[in-house]
């Protein structure tokens, strides 16, 4: 009888030679924190997940799995000529309504199997013909059943969904995003955890200037990001003091820059705490004036860590349609302050340089005002949405 199973393809990990292995562990686990009770198995390099059916709730959130490419509604028969045949027809009669051409596609990974591909396709397809009354079309059919020929079982299925793809979240190591609640850094973020990064978030508060509201919606953002990797971990910096410092201190046209210093070294600071390797950032190049590349620049020189910076070479409108597929751009644009646009001036800094942000410097206690941002983050940890 055949079985009616998710059968998830990966791409990436096949290249990973001796470490492939790891990924793979990371990506069961992946799959495990998705879908909960439903039995995970890997049968020869295929991972399958049985005991749910074809549920359409167990599928979405397949969907969004980092590491898969692909997920196959298919049905698992044992590989005998009679059993592949009948479930090719019955699967084809299901799938039948409105086509009017299919194809067989055959691939046989067990080459001890008595039928070869084309042998398979030919006998497939007869009996689909003569079930349905479709006809042949190799090029671009209406419907494409396929037949994965392995031991002891086989695998036959009409539907392909696309996956995430990228790599398992976890199996590129630990890294913080600094997230507001703009557009730019929750698509960043998203673009991080493709790649296989786990990702805690940083966000700079400043009372009474950022009200409720816009910590509303950074939590809400975390809470969309924690969709694709489990729960998150949110830091909530109180960054009034420092602002206020560097307003009553700094010239006007570099307090944005060493603004962003503050903040890296103190998302540093916390990264540190929490073993994470790296920044993520949602800087785009030349976007904004605090965006050139010198200015960029001046702010990585005050980071502790590698600066990570997956939408460096986005344009506003490719990050907005990426904002829109994931469904953080309603969020984002919801009404609620950002800390430094509230503090930005007429006419900032295009060009910074190294030795001007140094001297701005000079007249703050920077480590201080680091040290004791950092030592009153609250962290809270956000769960995906139910």
């Amino acid at each position: 009888m055949a079985e009616p199973l998710f059968l998830c393809k990966v791409g990436e990990l096949y290249l990973k030679g001796d470490n492939r292995p790891l990924f793979e562990k990371k990506l069961v686990a992946s799959i495990e924190r998705a879908v909960g009770p439903a039995r995970i198995r890997d049968h020869r390099g295929k991972l399958t997940v049985e005991g749910a059916g074809h549920d359409p709730e167990v599928l979405q959130r397949l969907e969004r799995v980092f590491g898969i490419v692909s997920i196959e509604l298919a049905h698992r028969v044992e590989t005998d000529e009679d059993d592949i045949l009948s479930t090719a027809v019955t699967l084809a009669r299901s799938e039948a309504s409105g086509a009017r051409t299919f194809r067989i596609s055959t691939r046989r990974t067990w080459k001890g199997f008595h039928l070869n591909s084309v042998d398979l396709n030919c006998l497939a397809g007869a009996a689909v013909a003569r079930a349905t009354g479709l006809a042949v079309d190799l090029g671009d059919p209406d419907l494409d059943v396929r037949i994965e020929v392995g031991t002891p079982h086989t695998y036959v299925y009409t539907r392909r969904i696309p996956g995430a793809g990228g790599l398992p979240v976890g199996s590129s190591g630990h890294a913080v995003l600094l997230l507001s609640g703009g557009i730019d850094s929750p698509v960043a973020g998203w673009l991080a955890m493709k790649r296989g990064l786990t990702l805690d978030a940083v966000h700079f508060h400043s009372p009474p200037h950022t009200g409720p509201a816009a910590l509303r919606k950074v939590r809400d953002l975390t809470g969309i990001l924690a969709s694709w990797q489990g729960a998150v971990r949110l830091h909530v910096v109180p960054f009034t003091v420092a602002q206020e410092a560097v307003r009553d201190t700094v010239r006007e046209d570099y307090r944005v820059l060493i603004y962003r210093r503050l903040m890296v070294r103190i998302a540093c600071l916390l990264a540190e705490r929490s073993r994470a390797r790296a920044l993520v950032t949602g800087e785009s190049l030349a976007q904004v004036a605090s965006q050139t590349l010198e200015n960029m620049s001046c702010i990585e020189a005050a980071a502790a860590l590698p600066v990570l910076r997956p939408l460096v070479t986005y344009d506003k409108i490719e990050v907005i349609q990426r904002a829109r597929r994931l469904s953080t751009y309603e969020v984002s644009i919801r009404p609620g302050e950002d800390c430094c646009a509230l503090f930005v001036p007429r006419h900032p800094a295009t060009r910074g340089r190294h030795d001007v942000c140094e001297r701005c410097e000079d007249d703050l206690d920077v480590e201080d005002l680091v040290e004791s941002c950092a030592g009153a983050a609250v962290t809270e940890e956000i769960s995906p949405p139910s």
